[in-house]
């Protein structure tokens, strides 16, 4: 791939405002990702902190699952259906917790560790940052 074509690819990154590019033709293939220095808005959360001070202190008793991603938290499958995971349940190394939803990709939100949820630190439905404690194991 020559240096034009990948300098029109970054042009159409920040035209589009994308952080990642991928294109495979044939035996070639570029992988562009943008980094900023400062957040994007959409990134940003609301307030300072995204948990609220009872929630923050909380956080501090047991080990977290954090979101991976910016995207919207489902606990269950579906709407009729029952959530992946309740307060008390036991769950193994790689169990989904719940869904992230990303750009129409939704994306388990698997267990990193085995042990009993203490808390669900979001809601269904709610819009989750990177990095944000999701569910809590207790300690």
């Amino acid at each position: 791939m020559d240096i034009e074509k990948i300098r029109t690819l970054i042009e159409l990154m920040e035209e589009k405002d994308l952080v990642n590019l991928e294109i495979k033709t044939g035996e070639d293939s570029v992988s562009l990702t943008r980094h900023y220095n400062t957040p994007m808005p959409s990134m940003m959360p609301a307030s300072p902190a995204y948990i609220s001070e009872p929630q923050a202190e909380a956080v501090h008793m047991g080990s977290v699952e954090t979101s991976p991603m910016v995207g919207v938290f489902y606990a269950a499958p579906s709407p009729n259906d029952p959530p992946f995971v309740t307060p008390g349940q036991k769950v193994q190394a790689g169990d989904t917790l719940g869904i992230i939803e990303a750009m129409k990709i939704m994306n388990p939100l698997e267990a990193t560790q085995s042990g009993i949820i203490d808390a669900i630190l979001v809601e269904n439905g709610d819009v989750v940052q990177f990095g944000q404690p999701v569910i809590r194991y207790r300690s």
